[in-house]
């Protein structure tokens, strides 16, 4: 199975390290990692991580600037594409099918193949504009999760409400983590 994995330069690079840390442990997913110049600014910023180590995460990495890669064409069958965190401005040109990057034409590509994208914005407050391409985005089927903590799961620790949002992106395409964090209902 191919996936996606797309980060641009919203704050939350630490979420797509973690999601591509559980993905490299599945050996039937083959990821295909696309980084904006913003994310891997963000990436040095927000974390201790190196390029390196996120690199070595995925199995194929494209440069954001390749129009021509696999990704950009129907003809390469994936499962999907996640956008890990999905800033504004990558939001938009989703929306509004404006393909000036490869993660644009890969987003606008799995849209046209009537594959699953989901995407997980960050940002606040958000404007109407933001709220009316969600919006835009959410009545063709693209699945938006935003990184918003669930504190049913009596968080301990940062990594916890990390990989609670991964365990949720991760749902939507049947990949099932972090048993432990789910909801078990009233004892």
């Amino acid at each position: 199975m191919n996936l996606v994995v797309a980060v641009t330069g919203a704050t939350g690079t630490i979420y797509a390290v973690r999601l591509l840390e559980y993905l490299n442990d599945i050996k039937e997913i083959k990821t295909h990692l696309i980084m904006s110049k913003w994310a891997i600014n963000n990436l040095e910023v927000e974390t201790d991580y190196s390029l390196d180590y996120v690199y070595s995460l995925a199995d194929v990495v494209h440069d954001n600037e390749n129009l021509g890669a696999s990704v950009a064409s129907g003809s390469f069958i994936t499962e999907g594409m996640i956008i890990l965190p999905c800033s504004m401005k990558t939001l938009s040109s989703i929306s509004n099918g404006f393909s000036s990057t490869l993660i644009d034409r890969a987003a606008d590509v799995i849209l046209k193949e009537g594959r699953k994208l989901v995407i997980s914005p960050r940002e606040t407050p958000l404007s109407s504009i933001h709220l009316e391409n969600m919006l835009k985005l959410s009545k063709i089927g693209v699945r938006i999760i935003p990184p918003m903590p669930g504190f049913y799961s009596k968080p301990k620790s940062m990594d916890d409400i990390i990989n609670h949002h991964v365990m949720k992106i991760l749902d939507q395409f049947n990949i099932n983590i972090c048993n432990d964090l789910r909801w078990e209902g009233n004892k």
